[in-house]
């Protein structure tokens, strides 16, 4: 199994995220190479799957949806992400890919 690649960056962590919109429902689906893979029920259109993958972080993470932005990325299937007021262990545990 790959390993996730974590940057620890301003009082929070950045990570890569591989989107895949369009599911039946929106959930973690381990690691793909050295980003999270994460599947959205949202269409990838006007917004809709980036706001449903921020919403879905922000809610499994439990911190504030401000906390939570798409750093690069916007229009591509490969997203970075931060996430402010959260260690590297607490992002782990909560998206359950501890080893």
């Amino acid at each position: 199994m790959a390993n996730l690649t974590i940057q620890e960056i301003n009082g929070g962590v950045a990570f890569a995220v591989k989107i895949v919109p369009g599911s039946s429902r929106t959930a973690v689906y381990g690691l793909l190479d050295e980003m999270v893979k994460i599947k959205v029920s949202a269409a990838p259109e006007k917004g809709k799957a980036n706001k449903c993958l921020l919403d879905f972080l922000s809610k499994q993470l439990g911190v504030k949806r401000n906390a939570v932005s798409i750093i690069s990325g916007k229009t591509s299937a490969v997203k970075g992400v931060q996430v402010l007021g959260l260690s590297v262990e607490t992002l782990l545990k909560k998206l359950n890919l501890n080893k």
